[in-house]
This record gives C-alpha cells, sequence and structure tokens, in this order.
C-alpha cells in the first residue's frame, strides 16, 4: 500500500503543484515587500515576519502598531491560510481522484483477468460503435480502448465490456491484452497512422494475434497488411459497393430455378446473350432459410467455358457440385444485374424454354415454404 501511495504521489499534476507554488511564491514576496515598507523590518527580518505570520504562529517578538499595519498583518495571515489550505485541498482532490482511478483500474483489470475469451476494439467512433454492437448483440466479452474521456463515460460497463481510457499507440497495456485469451483485435480508428502503430505494437510480442484493421485510404492498405495486419477493411471499397447495388437495385433480377447442374452451361449463355452479369447463386436447401451463397460476378462466356471445362476434367469436384444440388432438389436462386427491365423480359422468356422458373424476386422465407415440402 505504501508504494501504491508513493506511486500515486509522485504522479501528481505538475499544473496544480505548479499553481499552487506560484500562489505561494507571491503571496512570499507581497509579505518581505509589505514587511520592508510597512514594518521597517530589514530583510532578513521581513523572511522572518512572513514565514511566521503566513504559518499563523506569531512569536509575538514583531507586533504590528499603527492601523496599516495592523492591516497588512491581517492580510498576509488570511491569505496564509486560505492559501496553503487551497492548495492542500487541491493535492487532496488530486490524490483522492488518481486513487480512485487506481482503484477503478485494479477492479478493471480484474474482471478481464476473469475473462474466458475477449475481443479487443481500439477506437469508439462511428465505425468502431458499429462493431461494438455487433459483438454485444452476440455476447461477446469486448475490451474498449479509446483516448478520449468523453467517449470511454458513455459506454455502458458490465461483466462482459471493460472500457480502457487509453491511448493505445503510447500504451504496451494492448500488447499484454492481445495474448492467448484474445479471440481478436479490431482496430477501427479514423486515422491510418494510428491504426498502423497499433497493428505494429501488438506485432512486435503477439506473431498469432488476429488482427482486423480499418483503412481509411486505400494505398494504406498495402502499408497495413505488410505491418502484420491479417485483415484489412475498407470503409471506402465496401461504401462504393453498397452504392453500387443500391444504384443497380432497379436492374437486378432474382430468378429462382430448378435445374441439375449439367445444365448450368446453357442457362449462362442465355445470360452473356444479353449482356447480363451472374451476379452470385443461392442454393435454398429444404427447412432453412438462410440459403448458402455462392458469388460469381461474370457476364464473360469464356469463364462459362473454363468451369464446364474445369467440371469435366475433375470428377471430384463434379461429383460434390452433383450432391449440393440434389441436397437443395436442384433448386437455387441466381441473382443477375442488367441493362433494363425490357432486357430482362427477353431474358426471363429465353430461359423458360430451356429451365422451369419457379418465380421471380422472391424473398428467402418464401423459398423456403415453398421448399418445405420436400422434406416430407
Amino acid at each position: 500500500m505504501r508504494k501504491i501511495t508513493l506511486k500515486i504521489l509522485t504522479r501528481i499534476s505538475t499544473r496544480i503543484v505548479a499553481s499552487g507554488l506560484i500562489l505561494v511564491i507571491a503571496l512570499f514576496i507581497y509579505g518581505i515587500i509589505g514587511s520592508i515598507i510597512i514594518m521597517d523590518l530589514n530583510f532578513i527580518d521581513s523572511i522572518y515576519y512572513t514565514v511566521t505570520t503566513m504559518a499563523t504562529v506569531g512569536y509575538g517578538d514583531y507586533l504590528p502598531h499603527t492601523g496599516i499595519q495592523k492591516m497588512f498583518a491581517t492580510t498576509l495571515a488570511i491569505g496564509g491560510v486560505g492559501l496553503l489550505a487551497y492548495v492542500f485541498n487541491l493535492i487532496l482532490t488530486n490524490f483522492q481522484e488518481r486513487m480512485s482511478r487506481f482503484s477503478k483500474g485494479a477492479r478493471k483489470m480484474g474482471t478481464i483477468k476473469n475473462m474466458d475469451d475477449y475481443f479487443i476494439l481500439c477506437g469508439y467512433g462511428r465505425v468502431g460503435k458499429v462493431v461494438f454492437e455487433e459483438l454485444t448483440q452476440r455476447n461477446q466479452n469486448v475490451i474498449v480502448i479509446d483516448k478520449s474521456e468523453e467517449v470511454c463515460e458513455n459506454i455502458n460497463e458490465s461483466n462482459s465490456v471493460v472500457v480502457l481510457q487509453r491511448d493505445a499507440t503510447e500504451d504496451d497495456l494492448i500488447s499484454e491484452l492481445a495474448g492467448e485469451k484474445c479471440n481478436s483485435v479490431i482496430i477501427s480508428t479514423g486515422d491510418d497512422v494510428t491504426n498502423l502503430f497499433i497493428v505494429l505494437t501488438i506485432r512486435e510480442t503477439n506473431q498469432n494475434t488476429w488482427i482486423v484493421t480499418r483503412a481509411s485510404k486505400m494505398e494504406n492498405i498495402s502499408r497495413l497488411r505488410k505491418a502484420g495486419a491479417d485483415k484489412i477493411v475498407s470503409p471506402e471499397v465496401i461504401g462504393g459497393k453498397d452504392l453500387y447495388y443500391e444504384a443497380t437495385t432497379p436492374h437486378v433480377l432474382r430468378l429462382t430455378v430448378r435445374h441439375s447442374s449439367d445444365e448450368i452451361l446453357n442457362e449462362f449463355k442465355v445470360i452473356s446473350k444479353y449482356g447480363c452479369t451472374l451476379e452470385t447463386i443461392d442454393y435454398h436447401i429444404p427447412g432453412i432459410e438462410t440459403p448458402l451463397k455462392r458469388k460469381i460476378k461474370t457476364m464473360n462466356m469464356e469463364d462459362g467455358m473454363r468451369y464446364t471445362n474445369y467440371l469435366k476434367s475433375h470428377p471430384d469436384a463434379k461429383a460434390a457440385l452433383d450432391n449440393l444440388y440434389n441436397s437443395t432438389n436442384n433448386i437455387h436462386s441466381h441473382l443477375i444485374s442488367g441493362p433494363d427491365r425490357a432486357t430482362f423480359d427477353k431474358l426471363i422468356k429465353d430461359l423458360e424454354t430451356k429451365e422451369k422458373i419457379l418465380g421471380k424476386n422472391l424473398s428467402d422465407k418464401e423459398i423456403a415454404k415453398m421448399t418445405r415440402k420436400y422434406l416430407e
């Protein structure tokens, strides 16, 4: 306990100590000058009289006689008592605050120690807040690190949420926390330089920690990867994709069809014929509402031919694909983007001659209801 007290005392704000010292010196100078001019004392006696009066000791060897001398002695005594009490109160208050922070910090570290595993989130801005909500909704243990006092105070802590007001670029604590019990470190500050420093700090001592970081600028993605980030997410890229899909929504068609894997190439010929792009394929397993999604994103007929030839030369891959189609009773959905609605109308008419179309722009719930009969 003595070590802790000494440690806190040595960290008392220099601003508080400096301001208190300046006030004491100012009153001390006032006392010396007043003692020389008003009390007619020499310099040495002025220092002695000022100290004894400010400290309210008053040995009585120098007594004020005139009215102005008494007024001077009164102001010096009151000023000394009040100032010393004020400075002492400042130091005591700061000491109590630091003791409280130390105690709170010890409790937080105790909570972290009792966690079986956790995620570390560095930066609680607009992106970090969304990440935090996703983690807490899934009942994950989260350690939030942010240097803003205001931000940290607005986050509700619990047995599964610990908030640390720290600068992750200047604190080795994050390296200690990013150990075996850490599932992942998520770095979501808006400054790529800060993110880079945090990645480097963690990688120095934790080679196996999974690090996911945000990149605000595209040109910094390679730098973050070289620094040791396992995954880099750029809101700029994600936002661009979202904007694209939102812009193309009027020209996106979801067709739910039923056919075997042998008819893939014929289907793709029709899609590419009308200048459309096959974005994704959703495989609908009976009884499960959420489909298995596979990204395709191609309109090149050469890709279709290449895939067909691959299946012909790899019977194991063909057998696996057939098993997937059989498990879904050959029911799947294509997300197709195209130039306009008129093109989609032509595409649908052409496909109807080659395969069975079960529906257009159906929801996952509607498709699940449709496939439920295959469970019977």
